[in-house]
């Protein structure tokens, strides 16, 4: 997702006639941040004094420096009280980074965490060359609050893009040369629109000439439909893979984290996607050492990891992450 956000603020800065340069020969430097961990929003702190640093030593100039995505989003103006920065800019209003870099210019220092309803999307101008492989996002925000995860208060609720202006996007894309698709979201299956389901929006893209290759993520269990289960088996383009997270093996973690499924529906869910599809890839994230976790626990999480056999593995933790190396 940040990349996609990263590309599309490019983009709205080369509308705006400014070209793409090393951070330490820029005029505007644009952290595009993510808060997913403490780690990573202490981190922008550290890279802001770096930027001003490594300017001062190289060219003796100040850079105007925007923070923008999920830190921008959680810290707001704190973040002008911990740092000297011009901008501040959360992920559902980037669109108007021109006018912000513009009264920033003259001087005024600029917020802007508002989460207009897909407005961004609309504002932000065509895609005029792209990679042969792509991303589009089609969801964004999260309704399920997880325990331990920011997402809905740095994203917002979920909100599903037009399925016109996806189509839209993705032809475009197309025309520009990608020959692969990835549709992003939070909770990627849980797009919709009307009686429509991420399935049939699948359906509909598979149609584009020249589109070859089709994937998506991030996907939540809850919503891995049948229709989008069976689009697996049916569209030749839809990639043989499958990001679809656990966190976690044990019942009573998995509660405490609030994730409204079972070790068992999970296991359940991943055969009937395997009936349809026995050659999928699966990858799944996990959190080891999750508050009050005990060894048992844990091991019920190595188990279903053994269990499920999966190509991927992203893990996050604490002190047990030795134990998954």
């Amino acid at each position: 997702m940040n990349v996609y956000d990263g590309e599309r603020m490019a983009e709205l800065m080369a509308a705006q006639g400014l070209t793409q340069a090393d951070a330490v020969d820029a005029d505007v430097v644009v952290l595009n941040t993510c808060h997913i961990r403490e780690r990573a929003t202490e981190k922008v702190y550290s890279d802001i004094g770096r930027l001003r640093k490594d300017q001062r030593r190289k060219s003796g100039k100040t850079p105007m420096i925007a923070v923008a995505g999920c830190v921008a989003q959680a810290e707001g103006e704190e973040i002008f009280t911990r740092a000297k920065v011009d901008i501040v800019v959360g992920p559902q209003a980037y669109h108007n980074l021109p006018e912000l870099v513009a009264k920033a210019a003259a001087g005024t220092p600029s917020l802007d965490t508002d989460m207009p309803l897909l407005s961004k999307f609309g504002a932000l101008p065509s895609r005029r060359k792209v990679a042969p492989s792509a991303f589009l996002t089609v969801q964004e925000g999260c309704d399920k609050f997880c325990t331990y995860c920011v997402v809905p208060y740095t994203r917002g609720a979920e909100i599903s893009r037009p399925f016109a202006a996806i189509v839209d996007e993705a032809k475009a894309l197309v025309d520009a040369g990608a020959r692969e698709i990835t549709l992003l979201g939070q909770n990627v299956n849980a797009w919709s629109e009307n009686e429509r389901g991420l399935h049939d929006l699948i359906r509909d893209l598979d149609r584009i000439p020249g589109l070859a290759r089709i994937r998506y993520t991030t996907s939540h269990p809850n919503d891995m439909t049948q229709g989008l289960i069976d689009a697996h088996r049916d569209i030749e383009s839809l990639m043989p893979f499958l990001h679809l997270p656990v966190q976690a093996g044990s019942d009573r973690v998995l509660k405490a984290m609030n994730r409204s499924h079972t070790r068992d529906s999970y296991l359940r869910l991943l055969d009937r996607v395997r009936e349809v599809r026995p050659d999928i890839a699966l990858s799944g994230d996990f959190i080891v050492g999750f508050p009050g976790e005990t060894d048992a626990e844990f091991e019920d999480t190595l188990s279903l990891v053994d269990a499920v056999e999966q190509a991927e593995v992203g893990v996050a933790g604490v002190a047990a992450v030795h134990r998954l190396q």
